[in-house]
């Protein structure tokens, strides 16, 4: 079995997947760093959903980016995690 680097390497030598890919990196950046984050507080998804009055399901969703979240809702979480947002634009 090839590792992940290998097939990532491959798979962006296609011009419509690198598009792709490029087009969504700004949106995985940000689930990453909630991740890290979460995770560097050594929370569960259940105790992050509990401190914003949500379900674990949701940040399951969030955390998978099935959903687009709304900038309120990145807020929120960013700060349930001793965070905060900052938005550039370049």
């Amino acid at each position: 079995m090839r590792s992940y680097t290998a097939f990532k390497k491959k798979m962006l030598k296609n011009k419509a997947v690198r598009a792709d890919y490029e087009r969504l990196r700004p949106r995985f950046e940000i689930i990453q760093a909630l991740i890290r984050r979460r995770l560097e507080r050594g929370l569960t998804q259940a105790q992050l959903a509990r401190r914003i009055g949500t379900k674990q399901s949701a940040i399951s969703r969030l955390e998978s980016g099935t959903v687009n979240p709304t900038l309120a809702l990145l807020d929120q979480v960013a700060r349930a995690v001793g965070g905060r947002v900052h938005i550039t634009i370049k």
